[in-house]
């Protein structure tokens, strides 16, 4: 089976499309509350991504987790002495909190007496104290207490999700989101005590009556102040207010900017970091909480993925756009962080090119998509790369896959479709009952676009994508066998009542939350929205790519539909790798790629590659 048309590695030759996989690349790196020069990040310099110790004030670099699987997500004490990381299975996402000096040192358990869970939620106090949050399939969501020395202490539980979402400054108060009203898209934020017991609650959702929720973003970074960062829905979008649990005081900011706002606490607490998205465009503000002054930060058009304040004022950001790749930047003008050598030759990822907007008339509103294309005119081979989520959206951000299609001669469209986030709590919130239905209309009328403009040839137009873009995949291929020319599906949900039987619970609660109640109690509409309804009518080739340690997309329930493609004898390949929802080794992902492009080249033709630029 010929796998790409690239030439073979062995000649010494490596397409950008490679390259842009194997760069080493950093992410945010985060430093301890009270040791700002000791620092965390992730990268995947040994082909795998991992943990990463980083000594500001010596620039010494070490590697602290090595797994063949991978590890993200380490978390410093507020002194800096300690490493938090999280040990699951092959990728299951279910395991135990380990710890690490943070100069090196043996793994240790972080919580000794706290049986294996999957995570939700950690915060770490300055006297050792640790708030961890778990869940488990059988026994809902709880909230422990782990004191140095003691044993864990339980002092929250509910069959409903809910997560540890912040601890304040003098470790008393700790903020708790919760879904015990049984809306799993709209939460509502309690602070406890440390014995458990309610200081205060916030619920806009009225018990479960209105489709409002909040987010917790931190308590006060300062001595004295009980005051908690709150995200809320209440004007049709997300944006930042002050709430005082203690008093019951709550601070509106007025902060006139159009689309979605997160916040977050500079260190002397005097003033907020505003990261403001926009039509999949982001930027940075700073909002000073005295005079309610708001001054907006430099950066270039694109998106920042993550932004954090530093004690002298600056702001440490993580940044990229479609054509050029991230880099970790300081609002003092400098890059704050290289990555480490990586073992391939590989210094940098080269660009790709850059997305043009495009806005269409849909059935609920108008759709917001981002195109690349490839050189020449059109039309072209096109995938349209549905992202995941679903309440997530595509931005204009650096992403190696949809490069990869680019260079290989095929345009690719990525649609915001209703369920999206970043185009206001109405375009999120249409998510519901008919799910799955709903964003393949948006994407038929995108689709529709890219035809009639001369961009998509309709002859070869692939629907792909992993996750919930994976589900769409599927669902779109059964409901419109006609629009599709092929089909690339990466760990999906493809028979949804044996999914929401097999997934984490988390997971059971937002599908109650979509669709209105169990496959039991709404049938209907789990028929409705399941890929198994409609495999019969597919007439496009598959291929399926799965984890077989996947906690969110099972694999019993995609092997349900893979058997009703074989019964049929309907063109498929199925790829079963050792891993979860996803995986976190460079040269497994670029096997995954490198098998979807050989697929869809025997079933299309291969058009004119692009020129590699580097």
């Amino acid at each position: 089976m010929t796998e790409s048309n690239e030439p073979l590695r062995g000649d010494g030759f490596m397409p950008d499309w490679e390259k842009r996989f194997r760069a080493p690349r950093v992410g945010l790196p985060r430093w301890a509350e009270d040791a700002p020069d000791r620092s965390l990040f992730t990268s995947n310099a040994t082909g795998t991504f991992e943990v990463y110790a980083w000594d500001r004030a010596t620039g010494g670099r070490r590697q602290v987790t090595d797994r063949p699987n991978g590890t993200t997500g380490g978390v410093l004490t507020p002194d800096g002495e300690w490493i938090w990381w999280f040990s699951d299975t092959d990728g299951d996402e279910f395991g135990v909190w380990m710890r690490q000096p943070f100069h090196g040192g043996p793994d240790e358990p972080a919580a000794p007496g706290l049986d294996p869970s999957y995570p939700d939620g950690l915060a770490l106090g300055r006297d050792g104290t640790a708030v961890i949050g778990r869940s488990t399939d059988k026994a809902g969501s709880s909230v422990h207490l782990v004191r140095p020395g003691a044993a864990p202490v339980e002092i929250y539980r509910h069959e409903q999700s809910a997560a540890v979402a912040g601890l304040s400054h003098d470790g008393a108060l700790i903020a708790i989101e919760h879904t015990e009203h049984g809306d799993a898209m709209h939460s509502a934020i309690r602070v406890v005590r440390t014995d458990g017991t309610t200081v205060a609650e916030l619920d806009d959702t009225r018990g479960g009556t209105e489709e409002l929720g909040l987010s917790a973003m931190g308590f006060a970074p300062v001595e004295g102040d009980a005051r908690l960062l709150v995200g809320h829905q209440r004007r049709g979008r997300w944006e930042p207010m002050l709430w005082d649990a203690t008093t019951g005081a709550e601070t509106a900011l007025a902060i006139d900017l159009p689309g979605d706002l997160e916040a977050d606490w500079y260190p002397d607490g005097s003033a907020l970091l505003v990261e403001h998205s926009h039509q999949a465009r982001s930027e940075l503000w700073r909002y000073d909480l005295a005079d309610g002054a708001l001054t907006r930060l430099e950066t270039h058009s694109g998106t920042v993925s993550g932004a954090l304040p530093r004690p002298d004022g600056t702001v440490e950001f993580l940044w990229s756009s479609a054509e050029k790749p991230p880099v970790v930047r300081s609002t003092a003008g400098h890059v704050v962080l290289e990555p480490p050598a990586g073992t391939d030759g590989v210094s940098h990822a080269p660009d790709s090119v850059p997305v043009e907007d495009i806005w269409v008339e849909g059935p609920g509103g108008k759709v917001h998509a981002l195109v690349q294309k490839p050189a020449g005119e059109g039309p072209f081979p096109t995938v349209f790369e549905i992202h995941g989520g679903p309440t997530w959206h595509d931005s204009d951000a650096f992403a190696a896959g949809p490069a990869a299609w680019v260079d290989h001669g095929f345009a690719v469209v990525r649609v915001n479709y209703r369920g999206s986030t970043g185009y206001g709590r109405a375009w999120t919130d249409a998510l519901k009952h008919r799910v799955g239905l709903i964003e393949l209309e948006d994407i038929a009328a995108v689709r529709e676009w890219t035809v009639s403009s001369g961009l998509a040839d309709p002859e070869r137009l692939v629907l792909a994508g992993g996750s919930w873009g994976g589900y769409l995949t599927l669902l779109g291929l059964g409901t419109q066998p006609d629009a599709w020319a092929l089909g690339l599906a990466a760990v999906p949900v493809a028979d949804y009542v044996t999914a929401y039987h097999d997934e984490m619970e988390a997971l059971k609660a937002l599908d109650r939350t979509l669709l209105g109640g169990t496959p039991e109690e709404v049938p209907e509409r789990f028929a409705a929205s399941s890929p198994l309804t409609y495999v019969d009518d597919v007439r496009a080739p598959v291929y399926i790519s799965a984890g077989m340690n996947d906690p969110r997309c099972p694999i019993r329930q995609i092997e349900n539909y893979v058997r009703r493609l074989e019964e049929r004898t309907q063109p498929h390949e199925v790829y079963r790798y050792d891993a979860g929802h996803g995986s976190l080794v460079v040269e497994e992902r670029i096997k995954q790629l490198r098998l979807e492009i050989a697929f869809a080249e025997r079933h299309l033709g291969r058009p004119a590659p692009a020129r590699d630029r580097g």
